[in-house]
């Protein structure tokens, strides 16, 4: 009885350092560069997308998987955006309701992440194809290693480009290097985070 307990501890265990290392949506599958690239202007800001993002993962997986038996087939596609779209405007009507300054800052960003490829992957990809139970756990997963790239690209952002990381003054902004706060810096700075990562997961295997 034990060694099948822990037989399902390690396989859930391996669903969410899954999706956190192996296939982690930003530095491994390259999905989802769009609020990547626009919301990380700071640390903060690309932790709230990264969560509202899990969020949707998280809810959206756990249904897709308890009603795939009952959507047809030939419609399944536009039943899996209906059921995201349902739990985006949640996380919208929420955060309006409670962080309005965030809202206005991720802007158009949150109700995009109806269109995330992230999201509807993994709900067509896993979600359709497990039990509830390990679908929750695929997007706590996925949704982990989003927020965490996220956060640390704005983390990196926010520090070369203001001195800051969370508002927390590192060094005076006056070192900061403008560009790392612009679009080009995105770019940058999700370029070498990719080929730090990259190299890290070589050097273990």
């Amino acid at each position: 009885m034990r060694r099948k307990e822990t037989i399902a501890m390690n396989s859930n265990l391996k669903i969410i350092i899954n999706g956190i290392v192996k296939e982690n949506p930003t530095f491994v599958l390259l999905l989802g560069m769009c609020p990547t690239l626009a919301t990380t202007s700071s640390a903060i800001n690309g932790m709230s997308m990264g969560l509202a993002t899990m969020f949707v993962l998280i809810a959206a997986n756990a249904v897709v998987s308890l009603l795939k038996n009952l959507i047809p087939d030939m419609v399944r596609i536009p039943a899996y955006i209906v059921i995201i779209a349902a739990f985006v405007t949640v996380v919208e009507m929420v955060m309006n309701a409670y962080v309005p300054a965030l809202a206005d800052s991720l802007g158009i960003f949150i109700p995009l992440i109806v269109v995330n490829c992230i999201v509807l992957g993994r709900a067509e990809s896993f979600a359709s194809k497990n039990n509830v139970f390990s679908s929750a756990l695929d997007g706590i997963g996925i949704g982990l290693g989003f927020t965490l790239a996220l956060t640390l690209l704005g983390a990196v952002r926010e520090l070369l480009g203001t001195g800051k990381i969370f508002s927390l003054s590192i060094f005076p902004e006056n070192f900061g290097a403008l560009l790392f706060v612009l679009a080009p810096g995105a770019f940058i700075a999700l370029g070498f985070l990719i080929a730090i990562f990259n190299n890290l997961q070589k050097s273990k295997s």
